[in-house]
């Protein structure tokens, strides 16, 4: 398998290039796509494998000191106990790069939280080296979670959204 940091090379290498359009390379089950943007095109970069499905582990929040008022702290473990007894889906981010929830600044998010997405749905646009790469959806079910704000960077394999599966 091609390691993360030979791939940025790659389409770096690629990006400055003024005599190759566009690329395309398979080796075993790994694909990669690469088109220099053109009148109306998003470049967009295509992974060929999913992410195996993986449950979110329990959290033993750690006894905090008594407040009268929750902190910031306490709210997200108890949304999280709340939310690690279901069946969830964590989708990761396959790159670093920048985290869009919509196509365009004029367009509606791909998904919100309570959305029903499938298996191939685009939930999200990560920008990684001005090449936009479509984030699809590894499993049915359902938005519970977004953990990243619009337009905020992203780190490789970090979560992204917490999917509840169907059953």
């Amino acid at each position: 398998m091609f390691d993360i940091k030979e791939i940025i090379r790659l389409m770096k290498v690629f990006e400055e290039s003024n005599n190759v359009g566009e690329l395309k390379m398979k080796y075993k089950e790994f694909e990669l796509f690469l088109r220099k943007r053109g009148e109306g095109q998003q470049n967009v970069v295509i992974p060929a494998a999913p992410q195996p499905v993986q449950q979110v582990q329990q959290v033993q929040p750690v006894a905090p000191a008594p407040t009268t008022t929750p902190s910031a702290s306490e709210e997200k473990a108890e949304t999280e106990q709340e939310d690690t007894g279901k069946n969830l889906y964590e989708l990761r981010s396959p790159m670093v790069g920048t985290f869009y929830r919509r196509p365009d600044p004029d367009s509606p998010p791909y998904v919100e939280v309570g959305d029903k997405v499938k298996k191939g749905d685009v939930v999200c646009i990560i920008e990684a080296m001005k090449l936009f790469n479509e984030i699809k959806s590894d499993v049915n079910g359902t938005i519970k979670k977004i953990l990243v704000e619009d337009q905020d960077p992203v780190e490789f394999d970090q979560v992204l959204f917490l999917i509840e599966l169907d059953e």
